[in-house]
């Protein structure tokens, strides 16, 4: 008999919460996912991870990732290269003609941890072998490895029980609305830290220029960015951009750093890239960053086992033609603007709302301050179930940066009628959490 649910007593995996019954998913189609009891969700977060960019069940991208696996779908890159890794590298150096050259993974997790590896060998090619240690916002979330770990400060909610296996990295409070709308507490924080650590050890400053999962939709104002140059400059450590959840266009430009008025020497991208048809996610880094491993060891000894196979990159390729043939890109950043604003009018006066926030398809929602007892965030993925809809959330008031917050990243390619549908159906599952928690 088929679930509905599938708990952790009725299936043969390892699921992420043992007290949770999942909901069994057939199939998807757009925006829509379907169950094996035939309910019907709107997917307003693109597959829960903000990775299904151009929805579920696109054609084009399927048919893309088959033509390949008749050619051949596997073999390493130690070995060979291939037309599809090729020719998906120079189409983002299109888009990030900033960067000079990129290097695949599958996930984004792993994207991270090569980019702190090239700042690693940036530094020791260079003759800098003391620089090790790392720097980066402590609300923040860059992965599930040992390594990507160490580069958020959310110790209680995120690193422990494995903080002894984790690199001593520092890090900065988030410059927010809530403790540094100037953005000048994180730069003199910032200068503590480097202090602390000695500036000739510090190899990188590692943040997401918009961040994702931990803190949505938010960005330091242009006060951090340009300090944070000049300390680059005087100090001569990299910058390393998280875009895994900003980049290919999530933010209304392909990449977010493209906003600001700061540029990276190493960027990350992963979700959106296979945008749910295959695992894969890449690092791009500046002419420089290249020319002191060209100029060294003339070696990055790094590989994961599908890093720049065929099948993940032909997918990728298929994923940029349809962003770019279909003006998607441009669609978010030109419908983003009205979708943050009717959210904002939709949420007004709710007494459970701390901040509406968003940049392009990727809205941030900060729920006022409440005990940990009370799971408001479990409530609201619970509340907007029964709603069929799905929405994502974080519980972050035990790291004391921020409180709970929902996600709301919906697929580039959501019309109009549904886009409009999402924040309708939201807004009435805040209503009815702040009801239940007595609307005070």
């Amino acid at each position: 008999m088929i679930s509905a649910r599938v708990a952790a007593d009725q299936t043969s995996t390892f699921p992420r919460f043992l007290d949770l019954g999942y909901p069994n998913i057939e199939r998807g189609d757009g925006v829509w996912l379907f169950t094996t009891t035939g309910e019907k969700i709107l997917d307003a977060c693109s597959g829960g991870a903000m990775v299904s960019t151009l929805g579920h069940g696109a054609r084009e991208i399927i048919d893309a990732g088959a033509r390949q696996a008749e050619k051949i779908a596997y073999f390493y890159m130690d070995h060979f290269t291939n037309e599809p890794q090729e020719a998906l590298a120079e189409r983002l150096i299109a888009v990030a003609p900033e960067m000079a050259r990129v290097r695949f993974a599958s996930s984004g997790s792993e994207a991270n941890e090569t980019a702190l590896r090239l700042a690693r060998a940036y530094h020791v090619d260079r003759g800098e072998a003391s620089r090790w240690r790392v720097i980066s916002p402590a609300q923040a979330y860059h992965g599930s490895t040992m390594a990507t770990l160490a580069l958020t400060g959310r110790g209680h909610t995120l690193q422990e029980p494995y903080a002894p296996y984790l690199s001593p990295h520092l890090h900065i409070a988030p410059s927010t609305w809530r403790f540094d709308p100037t953005g000048q507490a994180a730069l003199d924080e910032l200068d503590a830290r480097l202090a602390e650590a000695g500036p000739e050890t510090v190899a990188a400053f590692f943040c997401e220029p918009v961040s994702g999962a931990a803190l949505p939709a938010c960005s330091p104002p242009e006060k951090f960015w340009h300090g944070l140059e000049e300390r680059r400059k005087r100090h001569g450590f990299l910058i390393c951009f998280d875009e895994v959840v900003t980049g290919m266009g999530r933010v209304g430009s392909w990449f977010a750093y493209q906003q600001l008025p700061i540029e990276p020497d190493i960027v990350t991208i992963g979700k959106g890239l296979g945008a749910g048809y295959a695992p894969i996610s890449a690092v791009l880094c500046k002419q420089h960053v290249y020319d002191a491993v060209d100029k060294g060891s003339r070696s990055f000894d790094l590989g994961h086992t599908w890093d720049g196979a065929p099948i993940s990159c032909a997918t990728g390729l298929a994923v940029l033609d349809a962003l770019a043939g279909r003006g998607l890109v441009d669609r978010v950043r030109e419908r983003g603007t009205r979708l943050l604003a009717d959210l904002r009018s939709a949420l007004e006066g709710n007494p459970l709302v701390a901040e509406v926030r968003g940049r392009g398809f990727l809205l941030g929602v900060d729920l006022v301050d409440l005990p940990d007892d009370v799971h408001a965030n479990e409530r609201v993925e619970d509340v907007a179930f029964e709603h069929q809809l799905l929405v994502s959330s974080t519980h972050s008031t035990a790291d004391g940066y921020a409180g709970d917050e929902v996600v709301i990243a919906p697929a580039f390619t959501s019309t109009d009628e549904e886009l409009v549908m999402m924040v309708g159906r939201f807004a009435e599952v805040l209503s009815e959490v702040s009801a239940s928690l007595g609307g005070g």
